[in-house]
């Protein structure tokens, strides 16, 4: 990619850094780092989805980064680490609440799963409903790429049930749970139109496709990921995941190099 394509990736200032995998005290840091700020990340959340119920506040659009750097890369081919994370149950909600309070709850969700995707350095690629995609381009550097984007799927669950829940119950809401999935590979982005500034721009690719599939098997408030993430996450990180034994054949899904079933790992914590 060029130089100019480099400049929009959020993760550029990381990418002078050696591509090998962190040592055990720069991975020990980085969870010192974090723990320290989730309470920040949790404050923050609170007093904006408290607003929201209160007194109709409302976000500021941030997908805006990712459709610029998408532009300026068009039919370029992106190694990422694409990442779902999905609601459930709002199906439930919208039996049980008033319509302009459904909208509220899983618009602020939204933009608290985005807001996370960007602290940890990713791009938001869109909203599907009560689903959102992020991205974290690994071009430079796949080890960072794959642990900036499995610490994000671990802290969008602390933000949901510290966060966000906890305002929810103030007001007799019931609480927010999710599926998140995550994969490896090359995207390429797309642009429907001929129109260079108007023209919808997208992402395709087997990460894409893989990442939604392995979302759709998680369970409640689980974190599924798949091989080739797991395989460029740092060997104290891979202790915290266990390899999936599927019954009855319910997991199909191929690998693209060997053929052979394509393995996913749960987070155990």
């Amino acid at each position: 990619m060029s130089e100019s394509n480099n400049e929009s990736d959020p993760t550029k200032k990381f990418e002078n850094n050696s591509s090998s995998s962190p040592n055990v005290v720069d991975v020990l840091l980085g969870q010192k780092r974090e723990k320290m700020d989730s309470d920040t990340m949790i404050l923050e959340t609170q007093k904006r989805v408290w607003g929201a119920l209160k007194k109709g506040y409302e976000y500021t659009g941030i997908t805006n980064e990712s459709e610029t750097f998408l532009r300026k890369n068009v039919f370029s081919k992106i190694d990422m680490v694409v990442l779902y994370v999905d609601l459930v149950g709002s199906t439930t909600m919208t039996l049980e609440l008033p319509e302009e309070k459904l909208a509220i709850i899983i618009s602020s969700f939204s933009q608290e799963m985005a807001s996370v995707i960007r602290l940890h350095k990713g791009f938001v690629l869109k909203f599907v409903g009560d689903a959102v995609i992020g991205y974290f381009v690994a071009t430079d550097n796949a080890l960072l790429a794959a642990d900036n984007a499995v610490t994000c799927a671990k802290s969008m669950l602390t933000v949901i049930e510290k966060g966000i829940n906890p305002i929810l119950n103030q007001y007799d809401y019931p609480d927010l749970m999710v599926k998140i999935g995550l994969d490896f590979g090359q995207s390429i982005v797309v642009r429907y139109g001929s129109n260079p500034e108007a023209s919808h721009v997208d992402l395709m690719g087997p990460a894409m496709n893989i990442a939604a599939k392995i979302q759709s098997m998680a369970k409640t408030n689980q974190i599924l990921i798949g091989e080739d993430v797991f395989k460029k996450l740092h060997p104290v990180t891979q202790k915290s995941f266990k390899e999936i034994v599927w019954k009855n054949n319910e997991w199909k899904y191929r690998s693209r190099v060997s053929g052979e079933i394509y393995k996913v790992y749960e987070y155990m914590g």
